[in-house]
């Protein structure tokens, strides 16, 4: 007896939202034991680097999800081009991590005074950047690997991978920072570590039998890799725009409220990052089921489990804030270390406002997933780019502008209302005609 609809979507969305969770205390642990060593200057250097951490894993995203989706798409029509993709995925993703990685060597320093970092964070960021760029290779071969195996029917070890390599992360960042004094080459040589043990544990699936997805010897074929990166290019441009988002908010707040702003802003973007990747998670256990059913032309099926998508998604963000009301004050003080008043009191407003924007971020990174596993690769690269380069930057200029801090916040609140109802609008078109 096969298992219900339901079932199979509990499966899926629960194990890749654990697995997100535990991907997304990268960050967290870093800026944790970062703030703790190293005080304001190394969260300085740890923020002027994420925004490069961002664009490596939107690279690995784009060519893992990308090139999984187009494996299962044929894989369903039984097309022996399938066999095809993983080999050419893994290239690509060799060919930039190596790319990334020379730029870590020879251009680390001119990128980090690039970014911002001044004469005290220089070092630091310089040092941070180099290491994570060295092991470019690791992220994105990595991300190529828990796409490809999840889509592959396994998506336990998927998530299992995740967690193995985030805890190891949190578990190596303690031991390198504190007892090896290792400082914050210890913090990035610990994240850089963390892709090589999950890569590990993703090993594991090759030796198993229901295994399909092989390394071949395959020519790199043109049309191929356009449809690997038009497939997943809007999850590269989510990651780019978390990255420009990231650095205009930091430039805006500095102007309004100096350090103390900025700091308050990181213990908003940290705590932020999670519910980012619950949404996101939510979207990757979903997309092997909407691929799956689309290919095989059941619309019906489709339909529920988009409907399934956008009910958990909601109900996620109604949790999630009330979390933030209750335990606001603790989370704030988990990274308020120095207890500076005035980063708590712009902190403490900043979550109960940003976080309402997440009743609408879920909704679209789902609707977004849907999209792009249904082949509707322009309308999901139109709402990515929305969300990112073309309205959260004129509204945050224009909002804090006229409302100064309050207006920084709504920023996202507004972008997030008004995407998500472009992005509704667009999956209704694209669904009837679908059906039709």
């Amino acid at each position: 007896m096969k298992p219900s609809i339901l079932k199979h979507f509990i499966q899926y969305a629960s194990v890749h939202i654990l697995g997100m969770i535990g991907l997304s205390l990268y960050i967290l642990a870093d800026t944790y034991f970062v703030s703790k060593a190293l005080g304001s200057v190394g969260i300085a250097s740890l923020n002027l680097s994420i925004s490069i951490y961002s664009i490596i894993h939107g690279l690995g995203l784009m060519i893992g999800i990308g090139g999984a989706t187009k494996f299962i798409l044929l894989k369903v029509q039984r097309k022996e081009s399938a066999t095809r993709v993983f080999s050419t995925s893994i290239k690509i993703g060799l060919m930039v991590g190596v790319l990334l990685l020379l730029i870590g060597i020879f251009g680390a320093k001119r990128l980090a005074s690039g970014l911002g970092a001044d004469s005290l964070s220089l070092p630091l960021t310089q040092t941070y950047l180099t290491t994570i760029l060295i092991f470019a290779p690791f992220f994105i071969v990595n991300n190529i690997l828990l796409a490809f195996v999840r889509n592959d029917n396994n998506p336990n070890l998927s998530m299992i991978a995740m967690l193995v390599g985030s805890f190891s992360n949190i578990i190596l960042d303690y031991v390198f920072i504190f007892p090896l004094n290792m400082g914050i080459f210890g913090a990035a040589f610990a994240t850089g570590l963390a892709p090589i043990i999950s890569i590990s544990v993703l090993l594991i699936h090759f030796m198993q039998k229901n295994n399909t997805i092989k390394l071949i010897k395959t020519k790199l074929e043109l049309k191929l890799i356009k449809d690997i990166f038009s497939l997943g290019l809007s999850s590269f441009v989510i990651e780019i725009s978390s990255a420009v988002a990231l650095i205009t908010f930091n430039r805006v707040i500095l102007r309004l409220e100096g350090n103390d702003g900025v700091a308050a802003y990181a213990i908003v973007a940290n705590l932020a990052l999670v519910a980012i990747a619950i949404f996101t998670g939510l979207a990757q256990g979903t997309q092997p089921l909407i691929s799956n059913y689309f290919g095989l032309k059941e619309f019906d099926k489709v339909k529920k489990i988009r409907h399934y998508a956008l009910v958990t998604a909601l109900l996620i963000a109604f949790t999630l804030y009330t979390i933030i009301l209750v335990f606001s004050e603790s989370m704030i003080h988990l990274f308020n270390s120095e207890n500076n008043r005035r980063v708590a009191e712009i902190a403490a407003v900043g979550l109960k406002i940003y976080f309402l924007g997440f009743f609408f971020a879920g909704v679209t990174i789902v609707t977004t997933m849907v999209l792009s596993a249904t082949e509707h690769v322009r309308e999901a690269l139109s709402i990515s780019l929305l969300r990112g380069l073309v309205l959260t930057v004129p509204i945050l200029l224009i909002a804090s502008y006229f409302w100064t801090m309050t207006g920084v916040w709504f920023a996202f609140v507004l972008t997030e209302l008004i995407v998500t109802g472009i992005s509704l609008y667009l999956n209704h078109l694209k669904n009837k005609s679908a059906l039709n």
